[in-house]
């Protein structure tokens, strides 16, 4: 297909995410057909031209590929498993959020009931999509994704990680561990300062631009790790990121250590083991090896 033909879509869940989604491909001329299993929530999108199904299988049956957009792996089962022969011959693509092994289950699935499948994930908030920075990851069939990049490059970038449906998880997964991660240590940062008077506001004006020039570094710890050798040159030793300071100063602000404490056991079990001159990258040895 190109971007300028109008392919027959249902979109299966109006979250906030979901609703994004329709609606970008309401407003490139797509007919789109929506479901959400609680009423109320399609007005905005029959209001823009979409239509409103009343059930998941006239959903289904008004399109020829079938985006779901629902809450979860059982979410999609419930859903789609009395839908089995209605699929038949159509494409799904799933963009619900979900694990690896949960997402390759629904393409076994999805192949068994004859259904072109294609999995998703989302790199973005739903305000973001159709705008610059979103993204959305996919895998699965080859022949899907390529069939319809155009329509899927309206919500963001598209990039296909091959046929295992799992990979676009992980990868979604993963990514969001970096993200919740970050987000929690600006929580512990803010929440250290507070008793100072300085506010949330305030912090995050340092915070933002300090903690974006630091992923610079995530390329040099990539290297040293996919290298195998951490005790390379010009490396911050173990030792020398001993973040005791760093918990006395949280304690005596009255709050919680338990964000900086989860870093610093990672750092102190590649001290005990005697690593502590080797490089800072070495706690991925700590996260891959549980304790």
């Amino acid at each position: 297909m190109t971007t300028n033909d109008s392919v027959q879509v249902s979109v299966l869940g109006l979250g906030a995410m979901g609703n994004a989604l329709a609606a970008a491909l309401v407003e490139s001329g797509h007919a789109t057909t929506v479901w959400n299993r609680s009423a109320g929530k399609a007005g905005n999108l029959v209001a823009q031209g979409a239509q409103a199904a009343a059930t998941a299988g006239d959903a289904v049956r008004a399109g020829r590929l079938v985006i779901a957009c629902l809450l979860d792996h059982a979410s999609v089962h419930e859903v789609l498993d009395p839908l089995a022969e209605e699929l038949v011959g159509r494409t799904l693509i799933n963009v619900t959020t979900m694990s690896p092994e949960q997402s390759r289950e629904i393409a076994a699935w999805a192949a068994d009931a004859g259904v072109a499948y294609l999995n998703g994930g989302i790199m973005a908030v739903p305000a973001m999509i159709g705008r610059p920075g979103s993204s959305i990851l996919y895998s699965g069939s080859a022949a899907v994704f390529d069939q319809y990049k155009p329509l899927l490059d309206l919500w963001g970038t598209s990039t296909y990680f091959g046929k295992d449906a799992g990979l676009a998880s992980l990868y979604d997964l993963a990514l969001l561990s970096g993200m919740y991660a970050m987000f929690a240590g600006f929580m512990h940062g803010a929440a250290m300062v507070a008793p100072a008077g300085i506010t949330a506001g305030e912090f995050a004006a340092r915070a933002a631009p300090w903690q974006t020039a630091m992923t610079g570094a995530f390329h040099g710890f990539a290297a040293v790790i996919d290298g195998g050798d951490y005790t390379v040159e010009g490396q911050q030793s173990l030792e020398f990121s001993n973040l005791g300071n760093l918990l006395a100063a949280s304690s005596d602000q009255g709050i919680s250590t338990e964000v900086v404490a989860m870093v610093q056991r990672l750092i102190q079990r590649q001290i005990d083991a005697g690593h502590g001159a080797e490089g800072f990258a070495r706690i991925i040895e700590s996260i891959k090896q549980p304790g």
